[in-house]
């Protein structure tokens, strides 16, 4: 018959925090031994997917990374994925496009009005 294995917190319930692994021993006995939860990798703050270049850890230990297992060197970068980057980066070139065609129509319009009252 198998070995039984008991806990060895004083949580005694098979919650997500309290997971353990059976490990023998040079021994020969048969111990549980506690796992830590899994990291996630944080998510692009528009699109939602995993950042690609960012560790997945947990929250202290996240704190206590480097920068350079934290971030990617661009714009955004531990921020936003790069699609998202590249669209934020064309509709702020768009919309400033469209400011100037504007301004030139208004211009335009106001030279025509002008040469139509002389």
């Amino acid at each position: 018959m198998a070995q039984r294995v008991t806990y060895r917190r004083r949580n005694p319930y098979n919650t997500k925090s309290n997971q353990i692994k059976v490990i023998k021993t040079p021994g020969g006995v048969l111990r549980a031994q506690h796992t830590k939860k899994r990291g996630t990798t944080p998510k692009c703050g528009d699109c939602g997917i995993s950042l690609p270049g960012v560790v997945a850890l947990r929250p202290r230990e996240f704190s206590r990374a480097k920068k350079s297992d934290k971030s990617v060197s661009r714009p955004y970068g531990g921020s936003r994925c790069g699609n998202c980057v590249k669209e934020r980066i064309i509709r702020a070139f768009l919309i400033e496009e469209q400011k100037i065609v504007q301004k030139v129509l208004k211009e335009q319009a106001e030279k025509e009005k002008h040469t139509e009252q002389n």
